[in-house]
């Protein structure tokens, strides 16, 4: 089992920042892929960012590319995802999620564990 708390969320201006953070417990930290998703009122889950096991290896959604960065501490065990040039479509509940495996999962039905999510709003 691993345990997923997201924090760091919370209202922004358009343009703004904001840095989400995962803390996770329970089996190996390193043995997962870290995603971030997100999930807007009356929208599907969607995917946002993953980043590999070592934190070698990226990948983003073309909606945040450029503007978000994921990263993690595998000694701390945390994942994050700095935010910057907030837009109001960004709004939604972020949720940090695992996948045991060395692949980039990209699909909510890819991921083995998830957290109870961080809400995000951005006002224009």
């Amino acid at each position: 089992q691993v345990q997923l708390v997201e924090s760091g969320g919370g209202l922004v201006q358009a343009g703004g920042s904001l840095r989400l953070s995962c803390a996770a417990s329970g089996r190996t930290f390193s043995n997962f892929a870290m995603g971030w998703f997100r999930q807007a009122p009356g929208k599907e889950r969607e995917f946002v960012a993953v980043i590999s096991w070592n934190g070698g290896r990226t990948y983003y959604a073309d909606s945040v590319k450029g503007r978000f960065t994921i990263s993690r501490d595998n000694a701390k065990k945390t994942v994050s995802l700095q935010m910057n040039s907030l837009k109001p479509e960004d709004t939604a509940v972020y949720y940090c999620a695992a996948a045991f495996t060395t692949l980039l999962v990209t699909t909510p039905g890819g991921m083995d564990y998830w957290g109870k999510g961080t809400l995000v709003t951005v006002s224009s």
